[in-house]
């Protein structure tokens, strides 16, 4: 695993495309936090269960001022197949799918020997800065409650 990025410096901007083919750009959410939640792959037992909680959680999330998103290296496509499966209407699910994983390169996430990324949350503050990383092995659910206390 290449360096994690660390707490308390100003995250790498990027832009991705949801689940519906929209544009997200973390620089267009200042003065909000937000949860990237990586996950490894779509159609996953644990990345189901890890996507359902953050979707479970969205008015904790909404009364926090915090924007969780969903990312993985899957395609816009299968993001998009995946949230109608699980149910998914509010979260975004972001396909870091070309270039391939480029966004968990920037936080240090990428694992070049699976071709996909670590399972882990990082916490963006109002101002862009980290505030919060946690790396999980790849079979742990991350703790939502955990989560949510960090945003409070």
């Amino acid at each position: 695993m290449n360096q994690v990025i660390e707490d308390n410096i100003i995250a790498p901007d990027f832009k991705l495309r949801d689940q519906h083919g929209n544009r997200f750009r973390l620089s267009d959410h200042h003065g909000h936090k937000v949860l990237l939640s990586f996950h490894p792959l779509a159609w996953t037992p644990i990345c189901a269960q890890q996507m359902q909680s953050l979707e479970k959680n969205m008015d904790t999330f909404t009364r926090h001022n915090t924007i969780p998103v969903g990312i993985s290296i899957d395609s816009q496509f299968t993001k998009e197949a995946w949230a109608k499966n699980l149910n998914i209407e509010q979260l975004r699910l972001l396909a870091d799918f070309w270039p391939h994983g480029e966004v968990a390169r920037l936080f240090g996430l990428f694992r070049d020997r699976n071709g996909f990324s670590e399972r882990a949350n990082i916490l963006i503050d109002e101002d862009g800065r980290v505030s919060w990383v946690k790396v999980y092995e790849i079979k742990q659910l991350p703790d939502i409650q955990e989560v949510l206390e960090q945003i409070e």
